[in-house]
């Protein structure tokens, strides 16, 4: 018996054993599945954040370059004025901006004595060498250190060959690694591997090169200030780029602090202006959120448990083994059939979270955010911060819907929540950089449980700002038409009296009376058609459905030219138009039509009495694809400041209410513009009059320009 008993308890034990170690194995192997993946999440991030924080690089270099050439003469103090804004930037390891010149060897006295007269009295050229040369000029701080004009760039292979390379391109472009010139005087352990980003500067639409803005930074600096967030104290960052002599460098490298073998690894290439660079990333596994958990030895150390008291229990009671074993196999499956449901539970709630549309953040007692959803930061505009509620004001940038008072911190409904109260539809106005215009928002807030019995609170974010423009708009719309439709409504009446009175009455001056109030009669019901009409179109430019297609640009402006020409109500002097080469758009003919007859028969209606229109018609096409077409006319023009008001639903010029018009003209050309992905602006025209301007894509196999022309 007792030998049965061994036999058997050794068999339960065995057997125990090495099912806890195969489930043991399998979890371990589904903890390394999911250390690869927070890797591959991680590096994600790093890598955004290394292209991000170029990318505003590149956007500062090319928004500074644009200022400095649109500059009629570019003095210290305008460029001085121009980059003021870049030192509360905190652009990451940038330590200077400087506008640079390029000057031949025998020339060098004279630009010194150009820039001295330009706001630099004691400037001083230092060049290098006897060949070309590319003087700093003006150069702006960003980190505070002192740093003085007048040096040669050229003194260095790296940043000549970035300068060349962006005037020869046009684009912005990319230093190899080097030590930036103004770190040399440092003793070498302060010296830092460092880059340039340049863009030339062109001046006027002839683009005469003027010389190049200069963005210097410092690689360890850079580093630490963009990637420190992404690796999150979990990974060793090491970013690496080409020196000089095409020899692959480390530019920064960033130690996590922490211990234990790095056994996950990813290298990507990031692409920067025109050039690209390395990012090598290592980690500890175990040290990763979410890539490993206990249950591993959890069910190890519970298996081996069981296994002993199943062993035991064989041993003192052979007779009951089945049941016993049965019992074993329940318990397992149940282990397992929990481990499962868990991890789908959590599957899905991540996934409802990251599909739906409204924003859902969660904080804890502290006030600093658990979680927020994609839809949350995307409609906030900003990343959860660890920070407490007297911090969200400005961090996120809350308002009240008035846009000017800041939302106060004990009315805000997470505030509130945290407090223990619950808010419903909140309204509040959200403005930051993400969202510069600003986005009004509906907040739900409730208390919730956190554990331990704290107390935090969850939020439901709705973006509702195109809900109360269309609010705003529906006032403004009811306010506008009753205004409008009462008055002629309220001539037809009188007038209509008058007929009738005067009808009765057979005197022939009375007659004629009635005559005239019938006209005024058929001119107050003109007046609501027109309304009314154009009402209907407002509508169907934004709600009407879109007949995309290649259109001719030049056959729209012949069709509306000759009907406005040949209308019944035209008198006077014929509109003189020229219509310069057109190419052929991609768009909605009917509602591209609308658009060149709303700013044709303004330009008509607009010229004073006796003059002769004049109209220009003429259109570009650049390099994006998008075409630009310009309507310039010698009418009475736009009064300063009502250039963009004069796009807003019926806003009427103030020196043309005199006029007849509904104010809905030119908002139904922006709503159609808009519709079609363009944008349109009104422009002073230097010679009187105003200049109207469009885009919309170019056709997709574009055909020659038509030839110049005059209509009438």
């Amino acid at each position: 018996m007792r030998g049965k008993r061994a036999v058997v308890s050794a068999l339960v034990a065995a057997v125990g054993c090495a099912v806890t170690l195969g489930v043991g194995v399998v979890l371990r192997r589904h903890d390394a599945a999911n250390g690869e993946v927070q890797m591959d999440r991680r590096t994600a991030a790093a890598v955004e954040a290394v292209r991000t924080e170029t990318q505003r690089y590149v956007d500062t270099l090319l928004t500074t370059a644009a200022a400095a050439g649109a500059q009629e003469v570019l003095t210290s103090s305008e460029y001085a004025a121009l980059t003021k804004p870049l030192k509360s930037m905190n652009l990451a390891g940038a330590n200077v901006m400087a506008f640079v010149i390029a000057v031949a060897d025998d020339e060098v006295a004279g630009a010194q004595e150009l820039w001295r007269q330009r706001g630099l009295p004691d400037l001083t050229l230092m060049p290098f060498g006897d060949s070309d040369h590319a003087f700093s000029i003006y150069p702006t701080s960003l980190d505070g250190n002192v740093i003085v004009p007048g040096m040669d760039l050229m003194g260095a292979e790296a940043p000549a060959a970035a300068l060349a390379e962006s005037r020869r391109s046009g684009a912005v472009a990319v230093s190899d690694t080097y030590q930036l010139l103004v770190d040399r005087p440092l003793p070498s352990g302060q010296r830092q591997n460092s880059f340039i980003l340049t863009a030339p500067v062109y001046q006027g639409e002839e683009r005469r090169f003027l010389g190049w803005i200069v963005l210097g930074v410092r690689g360890e600096d850079f580093v630490s200030g963009a990637l420190t967030r992404a690796g999150q104290n979990l990974l060793d960052l090491t970013l690496r780029a080409d020196d000089a002599g095409r020899r692959e460098v480390t530019v920064a490298a960033l130690a996590a602090p922490v211990t234990g073998v790095r056994d996950l690894s990813r290298t990507e290439t990031v692409p920067v202006a025109d050039g690209r660079w390395t990012l090598h990333l290592t980690a500890v596994s175990d040290r990763l959120p979410g890539a490993t958990s206990g249950l591993p030895a959890a069910v190890l150390g519970g298996g081996l448990c069981l296994t002993a008291l199943l062993t035991a229990l064989v041993w003192v009671l052979v007779a009951a083994r089945e049941r016993a074993e049965e019992q074993v196999r329940l318990a397992t499956g149940e282990l397992l059939a929990g481990e499962e449901e868990s991890r789908r539970q959590a599957r899905l709630l991540l996934a409802v979270l990251d599909g739906i549309s409204d924003g859902v953040g969660v904080v804890g007692p502290t006030g600093s955010f658990l979680l927020q959803n994609p839809a949350a930061r995307r409609i906030l505009g900003r990343r959860e911060k660890a920070t407490t509620p007297g911090g969200w004001t400005d961090h996120f940038g809350l308002y009240r819907l008035d846009g000017i008072t800041e939302y106060p911190v004990d009315e805000q409904p997470l505030t509130r929540a945290l407090e223990g109260t619950s808010s419903d539809q909140v309204e509040m106005l959200v403005r930051n950089r993400a969202h510069p215009e600003g986005r009004v928002i509906s907040v739900s807030a409730q208390p919730i449980e956190t554990g331990a019995g704290e107390r935090g609170a969850v939020a439901v974010f709705h973006d509702i700002t195109d809900r109360k423009h269309v609010e705003n708009e529906l006032r403004g719309f009811a306010g506008v038409v009753a205004h409008d439709l009462k008055a002629p409504l309220s001539a037809v009446r009188g007038y209509a009296e008058l007929i009738v009175e005067a009808l009765g009455d057979p005197d022939p001056d009375a007659v004629e009376d009635a005559v005239r109030s019938a006209g005024k009669v058929m001119a107050g019901v003109d007046r609501m058609h027109t309304l009314i009409t154009e009402l209907l179109d407002y509508t169907a430019a934004r709600d009407a459905t879109m007949r995309v297609e290649d259109v001719d640009l030049r056959e729209l402006v012949d069709d509306v030219v000759t009907t406005r020409a040949d209308a019944p109500g035209m008198t006077g002097c014929r509109p003189d138009v020229f219509v310069g080469g057109l190419p052929r758009v991609r768009g909605d003919r009917v509602l591209l039509r609308q658009v060149l007859d709303n700013l044709l028969g303004n330009a008509i209606k607009y010229t004073p009495p006796g003059q002769e229109p004049r109209i220009d018609v003429t259109a570009r096409t650049d390099d994006t694809g998008t075409v630009r077409v310009q309507v310039a006319d010698r009418g009475i023009g736009i009064p300063d400041g009502e250039h963009a008001a004069v796009f807003d639903s019926f806003h009427r010029a103030s020196n043309g209410t005199a006029m007849p018009g509904t104010g809905l003209g030119l908002a139904i050309c922006r709503r159609i513009v808009e519709r079609h992905g363009g944008h349109i602006e009104a422009l002073p025209n230097p010679g009187g009059g105003t200049i109207f301007v469009f885009t919309v894509p170019a056709a997709a196999a574009e055909q020659p320009l038509c030839e110049n022309v005059h209509i009438f």
